[in-house]
């Protein structure tokens, strides 16, 4: 990239030795696009058989063939009775949505912490706001992901009765409405809020303790990335089990022709499953979530050190 490049992105007035962690406010929102778009893909892509295994652990009454005791068994028993193929089932239409909804995630995400007077050079930490930049971010990217994440769920599930992406969309559509992509967005959101709040303010905190410099260190976005993402994660596993069952509406697990409602879902987690149904998928979750969390936000990171 050239210096005239450089300039454009980074802005007039910005010198280059700047730190590159101080985001001066004409930073182009296009530099935070570029950069959340492909932390989202490998994100997504590097982790996906994890978050295959996780939606199965989280189904409430699964087959036989889909009793898994763990991460490790459910990989394996996928492997050897239903082919590798099955660890990425769905994979197509998170590839397409992770990369536009991640973008829009970093993107509001670093605007509304300008907005909200966060500086990115200082060395005090803002929760509150950084908080309040989470929840923007939040509201933007769930509502472009949650029908993708509708349709991948329903994808994943063992036996699922859609052949692909076009033929889930379609049945979708005509047996439940254009409302069933946005059944769960309330659990989606009720779920995401407080992860996204404890995500990036405990990654803000981190990052700030092990780098007070501010200046690019792979290692600390690497290990600030993995540490809020499990913990977030652990926190809100709860309302991540009902988000499953609202996508999923696994077929007579109620009686009712369609789950609606996290209070619903809630209530049929504890009926069917008592307490430790809410925990469903917990180290599936968290092997996923840790190091999604370390890879997007180093791949983020990289290439905002590249860009800016």
């Amino acid at each position: 990239m050239g210096s005239g490049q450089l300039r454009l992105c980074m802005g007039p007035n910005t010198a280059m030795g700047d730190e590159y962690e101080s985001l001066p406010d004409n930073a182009s929102p296009l530099v935070h696009m570029s950069a959340g778009a492909a932390a989202g893909m490998l994100e997504h892509i590097a982790m996906y058989p994890f978050d295959v295994v996780k939606t199965r652990m989280q189904s409430l009454k699964p087959s036989e063939a889909a009793r898994y005791s763990g991460l490790v068994h459910g990989l394996r028993t996928m492997v050897q009775t239903e082919g590798v193929s099955s660890l990425f089932a769905g994979i197509r239409v998170v590839a397409g949505g992770a990369g536009p909804a991640h973008a829009l995630y970093f993107a509001t995400y670093e605007q509304s912490k300008i907005m909200f007077g966060v500086k990115g050079d200082s060395e005090e930490h803002y929760p509150v706001q950084t908080a309040a930049a989470a929840v923007c971010a939040t509201l933007a990217h769930d509502s472009f992901m949650n029908p993708v994440e509708v349709v991948k769920q329903r994808l994943q599930q063992h036996n699922s009765p859609y052949r692909n992406v076009t033929d889930c969309i379609v049945k979708t559509l005509r047996q439940e409405g254009w409302m069933a992509f946005y059944r769960s967005f309330t659990t989606q959101l009720t779920m995401s809020v407080p992860y996204q709040c404890v995500h990036l303010v405990s990654y803000e905190t981190f990052r700030k303790w092990l780098n007070p410099s501010g200046e690019y260190d792979p290692s600390t976005h690497l290990i600030a990335g993995g540490g809020a993402g499990a913990l977030a994660a652990a926190i809100t596993t709860p309302f991540d089990v009902a988000k499953t069952l609202l996508n999923t509406q696994e077929v007579h697990v109620d009686g009712r022709p369609y789950l609606s409602g996290v209070l619903q879902a809630m209530r049929t987690i504890y009926t069917i499953s008592g307490p430790m149904g809410f925990a469903k998928g917990l180290s599936a979750r968290m092997a996923f979530t840790a190091p999604a969390a370390a890879v997007s936000w180093s791949v983020y990171e990289f290439f905002k050190h590249m860009l800016l």
